[in-house]
């Protein structure tokens, strides 16, 4: 997961899929994250810890391409190679019903806004529409395309659905006729592997093997300004943010990038990932970013950099080690290197005032308080995760936590320690 403003990595990547990742999903509340993988699975992950939540959700037999979250977050639906569309139960991970049969592979997968209908695409030039309740599938007459679809999505309306298609354009559908909108979209010069409507509808965005990315006006089918460069091979996977100012994508050169919606302009390369992203999204309120690669992993990025904090850096007098923002509003964990060799762990806010008392890392492993009591002792097997060398620049990337649920705390440290459980 990715800070969508500073391109800060949030935590570690999740792991847990045994091959790449094909689709990424935030769940509506921000609070999970669904995967679809080539390991034939689908996973579900605390967005806030980077744990996988329950057990993979077996039941295709080849390679996850698409999920989604449902508008309610009540379900995910997953497409895949086997031919099926599968419904979830978001919080059991049951299956709902048998598979929805399809043609070929399916390529995309998408909820309606309104959670009633699921639309996806097959590599067999077909558009389908199902009743996301009944399973069935919905008769309306999408005209056949020539060549193949790579990806679809709703308009935020529902009214209507945009698809990416092998032939280098887009076309936009009348979600309750069938009928083609309008004339193809063209400007790129090879295939549309992604597309995506913005927050109000206005606009679609779409990404494709030409390595570029296009922004269109949904009315007239105009492109808007030229097209978005910066990517070193094709991109496969784009968004909107959900206030519409910015969009991200994802690419086979191994990064995200984030772009001015309205400029066109590169906001920011996230760099990371060691294989192709297939996958990106925005998170609901729009501050964090995940991907998906086909390194096996899924990537957090760390929460935003505001104006506290770059005021905060320029008021040290000591040389900072590291530092991370915490729960409470507008506070700092800062972490100093002393010029004596030991360390001072305060917290402080937002006009760099310390709150309360600092904490003193030695050498020998104690924590000590204000006044020289030790009040914690880190073994020597943990002190190269603790200490660096004097003048070493480190950004925690992960959401610091002590868990002190075993702790005991006394004057007889010798007693401390229990053999039983292994803990001190």
């Amino acid at each position: 997961i990715w800070d969508a403003q500073t391109g800060a990595q949030v935590g570690n990547p999740l792991q847990g899929h045994t091959n790449s990742v094909k689709s990424v999903a935030f769940s509506p509340d921000g609070k999970h994250i669904g995967s679809g993988s080539e390991d034939h699975t689908v996973c579900i992950w605390d967005a806030h810890t980077g744990a996988q939540v329950g057990n993979p959700l077996q039941g295709h037999t080849l390679p996850v391409n698409s999920v989604e979250f449902s508008p309610d977050g009540k379900h995910i639906v997953s497409g895949s190679d086997d031919h099926t569309i599968c419904i979830w139960d978001a919080q059991t991970g049951a299956q709902m019903g048998n598979p929805l049969q399809g043609h070929t592979s399916v390529n995309s997968v998408a909820f309606s806004p309104d959670g009633r209908h699921i639309v996806s695409d097959y590599s067999y030039h077909t558009i389908c529409i199902w009743d996301a309740q009944t399973g069935a599938k919905v008769d309306i007459p999408l005209q056949k395309h020539i060549d193949p679809v790579l990806s679809v999505a709703f308009s935020p309306d529902g009214r209507h659905i945009v698809s990416g298609l092998s032939d280098h354009t887009i076309c936009i559908w009348d979600s309750q006729t069938g009928a083609q909108v309008g004339n193809p979209l063209k400007g790129h010069t090879s295939r549309v592997n992604s597309v995506a409507f913005s927050p109000d509808g206005k606009h679609i965005v779409s990404g494709s093997l030409d390595h570029t990315i296009c922004i269109w006006d949904a009315q007239t089918g105009t492109i808007v300004g030229n097209p978005l460069q910066g990517h070193t091979d094709q991109v496969w996977s784009i968004a909107f943010s959900p206030d519409g100012r910015h969009i991200v994508s994802g690419s086979k050169d191994h990064t995200v990038c984030i772009w001015d919606a309205q400029t066109g302009a590169q906001v920011d390369i996230l760099q990371g990932h060691t294989s192709s992203v297939n996958s990106v999204t925005f998170s609901p309120d729009g501050r964090h970013i995940v991907s998906g690669s086909d390194d096996h992993n899924i990537q957090i990025w760390q929460a935003e950099r505001n104006v506290e904090v770059n005021h905060y850096l320029r008021e040290h007098t000591q040389h900072l080690v590291a530092f991370q923002p915490i729960n409470t509003p507008s506070s700092i964990l800062s972490c100093i290197h002393n010029a004596d060799g030991t360390a001072t762990i305060s917290i402080v806010d937002k006009d760099c005032q310390v709150l309360g008392h600092g904490l003193y890392l030695k050498k020998n492993g104690w924590i000590i308080g204000q006044n020289g009591e030790l009040l914690l002792w880190v073994p020597p097997s943990y002190h190269p995760f603790t200490w660096y060398t004097p003048w070493t620049n480190l950004i925690i990337s992960c959401h610091p936590k002590l868990d002190l649920c075993r702790m005991t705390h006394g004057s007889a440290w010798a007693e401390c320690f229990s053999s039983s459980t292994r803990h001190s």
